[in-house]
């Protein structure tokens, strides 16, 4: 069986933290590692308490949700909330982070920043992040399917399978699902 790399394994929980999202825009999740430790997660949705975007629909200003806290936010705000330093941690996040996420990482003195899928990459953040020395890595998601069908049991199958259900149930999107289950299919065939 082959073993998950650090990145695959905290990617994968930044995906399992998406499926808790609220808004139907984007499904994003957000993983704060040090020390290969993690120490805080976050998923888009509204303020505590708050309306969500799945029950009443997106509250938009300017092309963007109001309503909705970004990830990369809400797993810097819990480390703030519960007194654990981000100073020279690691984030895991499912896409690219937008500008104010971005300042808000930097600001925090996270160190290193590593993201499944672009997603309307803005050169300004890119820039200040070259600019504050942050490590910005792509790790894709569908490394977490480099195991053949021979590799897994059926404990991990079960996982998987698990994994895929709960993604799907929390609303993730119709696209992302299905191009989840065409990789995964690829890669579990025979011959594959």
């Amino acid at each position: 069986m082959k073993r998950l790399s650090w990145d695959q394994y905290f990617m994968a929980q930044s995906h399992l933290l998406a499926s808790r999202s609220t808004c139907k825009r984007l499904v994003v999740g957000a993983t704060i590692v040090r020390d290969k430790r993690i120490i805080a997660g976050g998923y888009n949705g509204s303020i505590s308490g708050g309306v969500h975007c799945i029950d009443e629909g997106c509250y938009m200003i300017d092309g963007h949700c109001a309503r909705t806290i970004h990830a990369e936010m809400n797993a810097i705000l819990q480390c703030a909330k519960f007194g654990e330093s981000t100073d020279g941690a690691e984030i895991y996040v499912t896409h690219y982070p937008c500008i104010q996420c971005c300042k808000a990482i930097i600001q925090a003195g996270i160190r290193s920043v590593y993201y499944a899928k672009d997603y309307k990459n803005h050169p300004y953040a890119a820039e200040l992040f070259q600019m504050a020395k942050v490590k910005v890595q792509k790790v894709p998601f569908d490394n977490f399917f480099e195991l053949k069908e021979e590799d897994l049991s059926e404990k991990q199958v079960a996982y998987i399978s698990e994994l895929f259900k709960r993604l799907e149930n929390s609303g993730a999107g119709k696209e992302e699902m299905q191009d989840l289950h065409d990789q995964a299919e690829k890669l579990f065939s025979r011959g594959g």
